[in-house]
């Protein structure tokens, strides 16, 4: 369960995470009131679940109280991927010095967390692991243990980032673990001119398993969901929508971070994040493939399997089902390594489908779904 930009703040603010000023409205003429609370030069931010607001023209700056209402007004009602506005937060402008990016993340292969941190935060980290990945950092965190300050530092050092960090890296996985979370994110988290630091904008996403103890958010208004996260969803998926053209499946999120950086890497842009978890069976398999063939952006699937719980047969076994149930008309790449990997080859090898091709190693596997990607 994905909440919303406000919610995700107000979650930051109740665990003593420093965020500008803000409040929520569904009305331009409120917004005018609002602006005027908050000081006058307000950002006006649609609240949507979904990525790309700013490019879609879902954040902007308004001077003064009457722009503010204007703004409001040419917002609301627009769609942003598929996502109707209905409600806009207006929020303090900071004056940024540094901007930086730092989320916690379940990897279920692992069977623990994993921080990702970088000191060039605003833009997607994608982007950034894409053209700099030394300046991402990965960094596992027992889910026994916790952050702890030791930890917390061991992340700050790893990221390059202030030292102040650690402080909010210790609040953040409060919010993680103490609302049952799957994904916490601050992008950008900024250092301002006067040297504070603020949350300016995040994610947090909430374990569906544990909706009965966190009823106060009441239930998401479905009409919000991009149909392919709503189907993925009803399937019991870990599925999120992104802007590109490479359908992206694996078990693990640590995984699957790995592959969209890869294939980012590979001149491509991922369709999605799709982890099918640490003991997938071919049902999920073929569930999981079934979302991302659907998407009409995607002109390429890769599927990464790394067999530790999840053998390698049985995913195999679900892409074969699949196949079959969906008959797909955009090719596969499929990368099967570790738990019965042979086997698993096997059984591909022996279906045959001519849109179905094979790869050894995590990089081959990425280059050639880019390559067929291009030339669909």
């Amino acid at each position: 369960m994905d909440l919303y930009e406000h919610q995700a703040r107000q979650l930051f603010e109740e665990f003593g995470i420093p965020v500008p000023r803000a409040e929520v409205t569904d009305s331009p003429r409120e917004a005018r009131g609002i602006a005027r609370r908050l000081g006058g030069r307000v950002v006006v931010k649609a609240q949507v679940r979904t990525g790309g607001r700013g490019k879609a023209g879902g954040v902007r700056l308004a001077e003064d109280p009457a722009a503010a209402e204007r703004t409001a007004r040419q917002i609301l009602g627009t769609d942003i991927n598929g996502h109707p506005v209905r409600t806009v937060m207006l929020a303090q402008p900071a004056d940024i010095e540094s901007e930086f990016y730092v989320s916690y993340v379940l990897d279920r292969a692992a069977g623990q967390f994993l921080a990702i941190a970088s000191a060039e935060g605003g833009t997607e980290i994608e982007e950034v692991a894409a053209t700099r990945p030394e300046s991402v950092a990965r960094v596992p965190v027992d889910p026994v243990e916790g952050v702890t300050s030791a930890k917390a530092n061991e992340i700050v050092r790893a990221a390059g980032l202030p030292p102040r960090t650690a402080d909010i890296l210790m609040r953040l996985w409060q919010v993680l673990t103490r609302e049952d979370a799957l994904l916490v994110e601050v992008n950008p988290l900024v250092r301002t001119v006067q040297g504070h630091l603020l949350a300016l904008d995040g994610k947090v996403t909430l374990d569906d398993n544990a909706r009965f103890r966190q009823t106060r958010w009441g239930e998401q208004d479905e009409r919000h969901d991009d149909p392919l996260e709503a189907a993925a969803a009803a399937k019991g998926l870990n599925y999120v929508k992104l802007d590109g053209e490479v359908g992206v499946i694996g078990n693990g999120a640590g995984l699957v971070m790995s592959t969209l950086d890869v294939v980012a890497g590979c001149g491509a842009r991922p369709a999605n994040f799709l982890d099918i978890g640490g003991g997938a069976s071919a049902r999920v398999m073929s569930d999981g493939l079934s979302v991302v063939l659907s998407d009409p952006d995607v002109k390429s699937v890769l599927v990464n399997v790394f067999g530790g719980i999840t053998a390698c047969d049985a995913v195999a076994d679900g892409i074969v089902r699949a196949l079959d149930a969906v008959r797909p008309t955009k090719p596969l790449v499929v990368r099967l390594d570790g738990n019965n990997a042979v086997r698993g080859r096997a059984v591909l090898d022996d279906r045959a489908h001519p849109l179905v091709r094979q790869a050894t190693t995590m990089d081959d596997a990425a280059r050639l779904a880019a390559r067929l990607a291009d030339a669909g």
